[in-house]
């Protein structure tokens, strides 16, 4: 397991570097002067562009820029936005409430979209099967913003039970009503794969010989139906974090969340290539790492890749 764990990390290792490579050209080689969009209608001396240029490394050619940014990465030195700030001091105050609300997020579709999801593969064709399925239905085809709103006035507005804005201090507990909208779109997904293995691995051979042993239903349904059915749902989930991290600027902006979303959003906007490209730099090792944590889970699950 050990050298498993370090063959993946050195797998991550080039995709890191073509990942941050693309997003570095992507942003940096775009058309436009970022020192002049800083500078707007008001002129500017050439020394202070000059000294602009220096400290953002734009006086150097593109390769010797993204070098010099790998570099701040190893040390942790994201750079300097153009309002003067360190950009890890903006990652260090916008990702934790971000990562809070995707964790809940996640929490949140995986425990009731696989509870609801095994209940309903195994009820296939009955009443709640068929409920289910239209809920999910209904849950992917209305778009997250509607959801977002809706709640916000229901349970914030209307019924007083939760905070119709976050703010800035963004605890577990003002969360909790974000990360239910967050995560309803992948509860759906969650809840219709685990509906669709479990009743795939109930006519399934080995499903079929542990009855005929003798094993209680509880216990085949657990270890022998849900487990294996959990394969596909835990790649999805495991994904999903990453996806949820960056694609939260819409429940971020609803409920007034200082997240990851909307200080990414505002940095586009302002055209701070540093900021963004570090956000990105960001997600981009969320994802790594949450891919990693999936074929982790793979080898828990499955026996075969474990003793592979």
């Amino acid at each position: 397991m050990a050298w498993y764990v370090v063959r993946r990390l050195l797998q991550m290792i080039p995709v890191f570097l073509g990942a941050t490579l693309l997003i570095y050209a992507m942003v940096f080689l775009l058309p436009g002067d970022p020192i002049r969009a800083l500078a707007g209608d008001k002129p500017m001396t050439p020394a202070v562009e000059a000294t602009l240029r220096a400290r953002y490394h734009l006086d150097q050619p593109f390769f010797i820029q993204y070098l010099e940014y790998l570099k701040g990465i190893l040390t942790l030195d994201f750079g300097t936005s153009f309002s003067g700030r360190p950009v890890r001091d903006e990652l260090a105050r916008a990702f934790p409430i971000t990562f809070r609300l995707s964790v809940m997020a996640v929490a949140i579709e995986g425990v009731f979209g696989v509870l609801f999801g095994l209940i309903a593969g195994l009820r296939k064709g009955k009443l709640f099967d068929s409920t289910m399925l239209v809920l999910s239905l209904i849950i992917i085809a209305v778009p997250i913003f509607v959801v977002g709103f809706l709640a916000q006035f229901l349970l914030g507005i209307k019924w007083g039970i939760a905070p119709v804005t976050v703010g800035g201090k963004a605890d577990w507990g003002d969360l909790i009503m974000p990360a239910f909208v967050l995560g309803s779109l992948s509860f759906a997904y969650v809840l219709r794969l685990t509906r669709n293995s479990v009743a795939e691995n109930m006519s399934a051979d080995y499903v079929r010989t542990a009855t005929a042993k003798g094993l209680s239903r509880p216990r085949v349904i657990v270890v022998h139906i849900l487990r294996n059915s959990m394969i596909p749902v835990i790649t999805f989930l495991g994904t999903d974090l990453g996806a949820l991290m960056g694609g939260a600027i819409v429940t971020e902006g609803i409920f007034n969340i200082p997240g990851v979303g909307g200080t990414l959003f505002q940095a586009i906007t302002r055209g701070e290539p540093p900021t963004v490209v570090a956000f990105v730099t960001v997600l981009i090792m969320v994802f790594l790492i949450a891919n990693l944590i999936v074929d982790l889970l793979y080898a828990a699950l499955d026996p075969r890749i474990r003793y592979a």
